[in-house]
């Protein structure tokens, strides 16, 4: 046994360990094609909804309708695929998902009343596939008690930020050079395929809880535990910091007459979150979590305070990779906490609740920013991140202290389920 947790502590570096993991591949890499239409569906609504009603305000409004759709029905979304199996839960998500995308293209491209567009969006977020979380999930299931669940959660957030460098850019492409639907309709396919092919692998989905326990007794939300909810409120903040920088740098781009420059940009923000995160999953930390993530988080809230002033795309791509480079370390040790907070049973739960605060604050980032955005003028949108993100550090502040692993007695007595203490670093 020691042998075994010393060999693990030697490879918790590398990924190259972590990716010789027994089945890993068999869901890595449907599960990459399958996530890819994550970052492509606010972005893609935006532009199409923008194109046929020529307002940001509405366009941000329509986008995080469907961005709050996904967040208040993720977490549900992830108790079931934690109960009955993720396949069983994801097949029939995807298909729903691509005939609510189909609708609210028809509907936009017919120039339908504004509150269609928003009863379209609903079902669009809500079926919208959670296979970052399923896929963190099954990591987790595999990995039990290793040191090498730190190295998957940064793997995680790499793969998670890679998305968001090709996702933007594919659907901005897509919009402004062929349709103004293309972007849509490739995230659409793109769901369906990736899903179905995601969803075929059970080998490597975690046990069922229902089959586990053999009852059908319901379990307590994850949301219950107090660390959880102070995880959401933070992801809450790092939402708002995609969504007031999503639209916020489309109307950038378009003020400076350069649209279809706006992908490039979303990209560079996010490809400087990617190599923060490959950096953060190649080192062997010594402080733990809860630290590291107190002092990434005053960092991210620190560098989005210049966005508003940046009047020139150069400066703004390097403001936006800065923002990407403090984003990453959140976000790892965020999901990294969840693996000590909640039991097996209800991982997939809470990652959802995490990516679906995500979500939220995305949703609400762009559509206050697309709002100050036709009162005022793009950079005003800049002030979205800085104050989602001050908001949050506050409260992550004031209540730290239920982020400490100690919690798991409260899980137990909350009934949301027991698990085995494990070592930490």
């Amino acid at each position: 046994m020691a042998s075994t947790v010393n060999d693990h502590a030697e490879a918790r570096p590398g990924y190259g360990q972590l990716l010789r993991t027994r089945g890993a591949w068999t869901f890595l890499l449907p599960g990459f094609l399958a996530r890819q239409p994550f970052a492509m569906l606010t972005i893609g609504i935006l532009l199409l909804v923008e194109h046929t009603t020529g307002s940001y305000g509405t366009a941000g409004a329509v986008s995080a309708t469907a961005g709050v759709a996904m967040a208040l029905f993720a977490p549900q979304s992830g108790k079931l695929a934690d109960r009955f199996g993720q396949g069983r839960v994801l097949v029939p998500g995807v298909v729903v998902h691509a005939a609510a995308i189909s609708l609210l293209i028809t509907l936009a491209l017919a120039g339908a009343p504004l509150w269609a567009l928003f009863a379209a969006a609903v079902p669009a977020g809500a079926s919208t596939p959670q296979i970052g979380p399923m896929v963190r999930a099954r990591w987790a299931a595999k990995l039990e008690g290793s040191p090498l669940m730190s190295t998957a959660a940064a793997f995680e957030s790499v793969t998670d930020e890679f998305t968001f460098v090709i996702g933007p850019v594919l659907a901005t492409a897509l919009s402004t050079g062929v349709h103004p639907a293309a972007g849509l309709i490739t995230e659409a396919v793109l769901t369906l395929v990736g899903g179905l092919l995601f969803a075929s692998q059970r080998r490597t989905q975690p046990e069922p809880s229902r089959s586990a326990s053999g009852s059908r007794e319901k379990a307590a939300s994850a949301l219950s535990v107090p660390g959880v909810r102070v995880l959401a409120i933070a992801f809450l903040g790092i939402g708002s910091v995609f969504g007031g920088m999503q639209v916020s740098m489309t109307a950038f781009t378009k003020e400076l007459g350069e649209p279809g420059l706006n992908g490039l940009m979303y990209g560079t923000f996010a490809a400087g979150n990617m190599i923060a995160g490959l950096i953060c999953g190649a080192i062997a930390w010594r402080v733990t979590p809860q630290r590291r993530l107190l002092i990434a988080y005053p960092l991210l809230a620190l560098a989005t305070t210049p966005l508003w002033a940046a009047h020139a795309l150069p400066l703004l791509g390097g403001l936006g990779l800065l923002v990407g480079l403090c984003i990453a370390p959140a976000l790892i040790t965020g999901y990294t906490l969840v693996d000590s907070l909640v039991p097996p049973t209800a991982r997939t739960e809470a990652f959802t609740w995490l990516t679906g605060a995500v979500g939220l604050g995305q949703a609400a980032g762009a559509s206050i920013g697309g709002r100050v955005i036709d009162s005022h003028t793009a950079s005003a949108g800049f002030l979205i991140p800085l104050v989602g993100t001050t908001v949050a550090l506050a409260v992550l502040l004031t209540l730290r202290k239920a982020l400490s692993p100690k919690g798991e007695s409260l899980i137990a007595a909350r009934g949301v389920g027991h698990r085995e203490p494990v070592s930490v670093d």
